[in-house]
């Protein structure tokens, strides 16, 4: 029976992406070059969340993918959490989805192909609350279930956001809670309740679009989303290569119900390690943090909230207009241009 099957099961990786560590990708990147387009805004050789490419004097074209493993058994919701972390990175640049293909890797001698019609569904459902047209797909024979979406968008060129270009006077908003990496974690050894396992589900599976929406009627210096990397994973490209550096007040970020508890315990996604090994020691203070915060600020998470830069003297107004669409952001740090890189307190 369909039901009888867990998707996790299919995948050593379940919950946790799946991803390459940032050091294994700078290794893979470094010394790559390609020649000089005259219209290429946004590339490899930064840490951005899309390439943009400018088509007009008033259009460019943002593009990224994103695909992964289960996070789920139900496949329905593992559709629409995939579906919302790919357009994420569209909505962290500051640009309208328009199109997305699909990434299927699918084992059709163990599964139903009702599995994929169901995760096809889910994301269909994502697709449409984002105004997405479904263009088409590409997929593949594998012995793992993975599933994602190409997505392209659309931006004025003089209005991309981009990461690592935060003012001094800034302050930093998070728009979704830390720690859906161990949560689903804690969920797969039978230990995180139905309620928390609900809450992290419905957080990954919530679109980006309403917290970018309200961003974009406000002056916004830098913008990224929080996904593989944790939370100071992602701050430390924000801080790469600008001479503003940057305070993360550890107090202050929102975190689901119990994460540092079962950090405590170990149930600790193995990206959690790997982006600690290579992203902690550009990270003044973190040696001092207690051991569970080490773990949960470095937790990879999927579909996580936008991570914005934004004036002090706009941030009253960007939150009270973040909370009246129901999203519960937080301002959890601030720039400082007497500091170099990322510290936190």
């Amino acid at each position: 029976m369909v039901d009888e099957i867990k998707l996790t099961q299919f995948s050593r990786f379940a919950g946790c992406g799946a991803k390459l560590g940032p050091g294994l990708l700078d290794k893979a990147l470094c010394g790559l070059t390609q020649p000089k387009y005259p219209n290429l805004i946004s590339d490899f050789s930064h840490a951005e969340d899309c390439g943009v490419y400018r088509l007009t004097d008033t259009i460019a074209l943002v593009q990224t993918i994103d695909f992964f493993p289960p996070v789920c058994d139900d496949p329905w919701t593992f559709g629409r959490i995939a579906a919302a972390n790919a357009l994420s990175d569209i909505y962290a640049m500051g640009a309208t989805p328009v199109s997305a293909v699909s990434v299927v890797c699918f084992p059709e001698e163990i599964l139903d192909i009702s599995y994929l019609r169901k995760i096809m569904e889910g994301a269909m459902d994502a697709l449409v609350e984002s105004g997405t047209a479904l263009v088409g797909g590409h997929s593949v024979r594998d012995s793992e279930v993975k599933f994602g979406l190409s997505v392209n968008g659309t931006i004025h060129p003089d209005r991309v956001l981009q990461n690592n270009t935060w003012h001094d006077g800034d302050v930093l908003i998070l728009t979704k809670p830390v720690g859906v990496g161990l949560v689903n974690t804690a969920a797969r050894a039978a230990i995180a309740s139905d309620e928390e396992e609900r809450l992290a589900l419905e957080s990954m599976m919530r679109l980006n679009k309403h917290a970018a929406e309200v961003l974009s009627q406000f002056p916004v210096s830098a913008c990224t989303d929080v996904t593989g990397f944790g939370l100071l994973g992602h701050a430390c490209e924000m801080a790469s290569d600008n001479p503003v550096g940057a305070v993360i007040e550890v107090d202050k970020v929102p975190l689901f119900p119990k994460v540092a508890e079962y950090a405590d315990m170990g149930l600790i996604p193995a990206g959690a390690y790997t982006n600690i090994e290579f992203r902690s020691r550009f990270v003044d203070g973190y040696a001092q943090l207690e051991d569970a915060m080490r773990y949960v600020l470095f937790d990879p998470q999927t579909s996580g909230g936008l991570l914005a830069a934004v004036p002090r003297e706009s941030a009253s107004a960007i939150l009270a207009a973040l909370y009246k669409k129901g999203i519960e952001a937080a301002v959890i740090g601030y720039t400082d241009k007497t500091r170099k890189g990322l510290s936190v307190r």
